[in-house]
């Protein structure tokens, strides 16, 4: 525990918020990690989580990021998330619930393994099932940094796909129903050529389905790349802007001609893969946007962002983020679930007091986790803090900075 004193310069607003108040205000866990059972309420307020490492606190916000469709921010299978006891081989079924304020009003979701299942995931809504996690984008957008993306602009374009798409989904909530078809017909026709088969029928039935998905998900990408990339260009703070483009066989048609004559390119280019597959081996590539890359440079100087040292690549992951925080709480009214792990231990003063203050006057509910409470302290009475230690949660009490608003159980 910290002691706190009358220097500490606290936090004040400088805007009334831009969005509704959205965040989670009652979060259960079963069986979930390190976690037996848990249950946490808390206000809209920004959450800091304070322990040292190992103590369970990514494990809170991978819990919150199952709130919205795919596999968590550790990308794991999700029998790889249950509870495990020293003597068990494999991890138990998981259940996560959890009550969130929207600006439409209060809804409870609910996710977790399904019994039995080695790697389905249950949906609930309200206490109802649903037909797969995309529904959940209807209700709630989780955004997320964590320190596996300190290397995203080094990393693979399957990465970067990703983590584009979280982006887009966050702004238009089908995007996540339209990639899960686009990768079950991509996974489909993969079969047809494992299996053999040759009659162009079952392809051409697939590659239909292809091209009007792998078309509207790129033409979304385009879209919030464009609107981010106006959203940077007006950004003002310590943190550096970035320029956003999309390369790939559908991006590149796009920019060129209209949606319905980029899918006849796509579908040209799929039958021209079968035409020149010699009939064994592994199937031909699908040029879709399966395929495409995000490239990301600084906008002043035109570097790209692979080529700019650690601390520029986590600024202008940071400045992304942020931008794309604005975005969707100036065009939709709500704002997203930001969930920050080990962030702001690395920044200057500087960046850590301006990135704390958009928090504040965005409206989003962020978590954020570190190792010292001393890094949050600016925060003040806006946020809300716990210290974390082996799987328990605890309300730090210390006077101005945490009302009675905290409650946890075990």
């Amino acid at each position: 525990m910290i002691a706190l004193t009358d220097t500490v310069t606290q936090i004040s607003p400088s805007a009334e918020p831009v969005a509704a108040a959205t965040g989670v205000v009652r979060l259960m866990l079963t069986d979930f990690r390190n976690y037996d059972h848990l249950r946490l309420e808390t206000d809209l307020r920004p959450v800091v989580l304070a322990g040292a490492n190992g103590a369970g606190k990514t494990n809170i916000l991978e819990a919150l990021s199952y709130l919205a469709p795919g596999r968590g921010l550790r990308g794991v299978r999700l029998s790889e998330a249950g509870r495990r006891a020293p003597a068990e081989d494999v991890g138990r079924p998981w259940a996560i619930a959890a009550d969130v304020e929207t600006p439409v009003g209060s809804v409870r979701l609910g996710t977790g393994l399904e019994p039995a299942a080695t790697d389905r995931r249950a949906v609930h809504i309200d206490g109802k099932s649903a037909r797969g996690a995309a529904a959940l984008a209807q209700y709630v957008a989780v955004t997320w940094i964590t320190p596996a993306l300190d290397r995203l602009f080094t990393d693979t374009p399957g990465a970067r796909r990703k983590f584009l798409d979280r982006l887009v989904t966050a702004l238009d909530a089908e995007h996540a129903s339209r990639c899960a078809a686009y990768d079950q017909a991509l996974r489909r026709r993969t079969k047809l050529f494992r299996d053999g088969v040759t009659d162009a029928a079952w392809y051409e039935a697939l590659e239909d389905t292809l091209c009007r998905y792998g078309v509207a998900i790129a033409a979304a990408r385009r879209d919030v790349v464009n609107r981010l990339n106006a959203a940077l260009r007006a950004e003002d703070g310590p943190f550096p802007a970035a320029r956003i483009g999309l390369s790939g066989f559908v991006d590149d048609c796009l920019e060129e001609s209209a949606a319905v004559d980029a899918e006849d390119a796509l579908r040209d280019a799929l039958q021209a893969s079968r035409r020149y597959w010699p009939g064994d081996g592994e199937p031909p590539p699908a040029p879709g946007p399966n395929r495409s890359d995000v490239i990301v440079t600084m906008l002043k100087t035109a570097r790209p962002a692979a080529e700019c040292s650690t601390g520029e690549q986590k600024a202008l992951l940071i400045s992304i983020v942020l931008a794309h925080v604005k975005l969707q709480t100036e065009t939709s009214g709500r704002a997203p679930l930001l969930l920050l792990d080990e962030v702001a231990a690395h920044l200057d003063p500087d960046r850590r007091s301006h990135l704390f203050g958009r928090l504040i006057e965005s409206g989003t509910q962020t978590w954020l986790t570190g190792t010292d409470l001393a890094v949050f302290t600016e925060f003040g009475n806006a946020a809300q803090f716990l210290t974390v230690a082996n799987g328990t949660l605890k309300p730090w009490s210390a006077d101005p900075f945490v009302g009675g608003h905290t409650r946890i159980s075990s």
